[in-house]
């Protein structure tokens, strides 16, 4: 537990500094590092799984999709046919680089990753991204995003600590023993809490709707799903036989332990900004 807190204090201090002294662009190097961290460590466990992903073509194309939405708003590029090339590319390598028992497992290993991963995540970059007809400032799409991850990752510390506490009943024995219905609960009430908070203190850089109370309101969908990331990813773990997805950071393991409850999160938020 202690290495847990001193590691979470010491990120959220690295994360702070990142917005404080480089704003967007420290904010679109962060993402882009954590996506392409995190798809690592996926591949990582689908080759425990048995298949064969094309794991530096992924990674390089990952971090492209991540940046998606910057590169498209800065420079008119064509996006949107990242993933696209990607299924094409894969499926022409793997009928001479792989063997035909690995060909389908390469090709789907390395395609859910990238859906899994930077596509999700470059949701994040897309509420940080200013763009020309913006009714808030760059500062307040940082403000967004760091509302996004507080949330997200307050339900954990949350979750953490009332189960501890209380916790009794077990929320899925067979995918996640240690979590329980009553950390889950005090998980969504921390969510709920740290929102409204944010909202309050940042209220003249949120737009208009992101009110306290509507702020609490949208913590709660953004606080399950959250959960439900977490769970997938120890589905995931499960299936490639792996305790930890890795072991970068003390207490917590790899970055796909930190980041996964930012992947289903980061769509739901831009949604709920409703930015442009």
């Amino acid at each position: 537990m202690g290495k847990r807190i001193f590691s979470t204090v010491l990120l959220w201090l690295l994360v702070g500094s990142a917005l404080w002294f480089f704003r967007t662009s420290g904010a679109l190097v962060l993402v882009t590092v954590i996506s392409v961290l995190t798809l690592r460590e996926f591949y990582v466990l689908m080759h425990g799984a048995g298949y064969d992903p094309f794991d530096k073509f992924g990674l390089s194309l990952g971090g492209l999709i991540t940046l998606g939405p910057w590169l498209q708003a800065r420079y008119g590029w064509p996006t949107e046919l990242f993933l696209p090339a990607a299924v094409i590319v894969c499926s022409v390598r793997l009928l001479g680089e792989r063997t035909p028992e690995t060909r389908v497992g390469s090709l789907v290993s390395t395609v859910i990753g990238l859906v899994y991963v930077p596509v999700m995540l470059a949701y994040l970059v897309a509420i940080i991204t200013p763009l020309a007809q913006d009714t808030i400032t760059a500062d307040g799409r940082l403000l967004l995003c760091l509302w996004l991850v507080a949330v997200a990752k307050f339900c954990d510390m949350g979750a953490l600590l009332t189960g501890v506490a209380i916790g009794r009943h077990k929320m899925s024995p067979q995918i996640s023993p240690k979590k329980t219905w009553e950390g889950a609960a005090g998980g969504i009430l921390f969510s709920m809490g740290i929102g409204a908070l944010i909202a309050w203190l940042a209220r003249g850089q949120f737009p208009a709707h992101v009110t306290p109370l509507a702020a609490a309101m949208i913590a709660i969908p953004v606080a399950v799903l959250g959960i439900v990331a977490d769970l997938i990813e120890s589905v995931i773990k499960r299936h490639a036989n792996m305790k930890d997805s890795g072991g970068a950071i003390p207490g917590i393991g790899g970055m796909f332990d930190l980041s996964d409850s930012l992947i289903l999160v980061a769509p739901i938020g831009f949604y709920f900004f409703r930015l442009p």
